[in-house]
């Protein structure tokens, strides 16, 4: 008798995306969710549109799974329509937020490396997503795509519990970047770790390796500082009146 292939659980995912949930309202708890509970929510429009956009991508991340276990194929087939839609909202929402947190900032320091760490996210979010529409007919590829957009999510809100922990210790002088690379390096072992659990699979399975491969080549210049000559985008990405 040979042993069972270690082999995810699509149809449970849904449940660990109900930590990621839970991640993010703690990772943006001080900076955004408890100033609508101290009366100092005065954040414009782009803040709560991003904010709703990434939240409702959670719920979808959450229920598709659960849909298929229940079998509401229909439903889940709608809510994967509705991503079309979503997707895009997102993309914008995201340009937006960063153009707005940079538009009096034309002369700013190493700005092509600041955006650079804002969007590389972004793009492994969008190349995962579009692996899963390209193969949503291949349950086993589409399943590990729509994973790796959550996985995409989770660097800004760990990283912000990170450094909202480490902010008052005076021996981490710099616990905004510290902050990011431990956030980087949770992820590297998570990638890593369902790598391990698939090793023996033989469908789909290049897709966490992708994402791994991905996610290290954009974070080598952001964290190592390395201007890969996107000076000139820059500034005139932040010259552009969007916000």
């Amino acid at each position: 008798m040979q042993p069972t292939k270690p082999k995810l659980r699509f149809d449970i995912s849904g449940y660990y995306f109900i930590g990621l949930l839970v991640l993010v309202i703690a990772g943006f708890w001080p900076s955004y969710f408890v100033k609508f509970f101290d009366g100092t929510a005065n954040f414009s429009f782009y803040f709560h549109f991003h904010a709703g956009m990434m939240m409702l991508w959670i719920f979808a991340l959450i229920l598709q799974p659960i849909l298929i276990k229940k079998k509401k194929l229909a439903l889940h087939r709608l809510i994967g329509r509705m991503t079309y839609f979503l997707f895009p909202l997102i993309v914008i929402s995201a340009v937006l937020m960063i153009h707005l947190s940079h538009e009096h900032y034309i002369d700013e320091k190493d700005l092509d490396l600041t955006l650079f760490f804002q969007f590389k996210d972004f793009i492994l979010f969008a190349m995962a997503y579009i692996i899963a529409i390209r193969y949503r007919h291949q349950v086993e590829i589409h399943a590990r795509a729509m994973i790796a957009t959550g996985i995409a999510l989770i660097e800004p809100a760990l990283a912000r519990i990170f450094y909202n922990s480490l902010s008052g210790f005076k021996v981490f002088q710099n616990f905004f970047l510290f902050g990011n690379v431990m956030a980087i390096l949770v992820i590297y072992l998570l990638l890593i770790s369902l790598i391990i659990i698939e090793r023996r699979q033989r469908r789909g399975r290049w897709v966490f390796p992708l994402v791994l491969g991905v996610f290290f080549m954009f974070n080598i210049p952001a964290i190592f500082q390395i201007h890969i000559g996107l000076e000139a985008f820059s500034r005139w990405f932040v010259a552009l009146r969007l916000t």
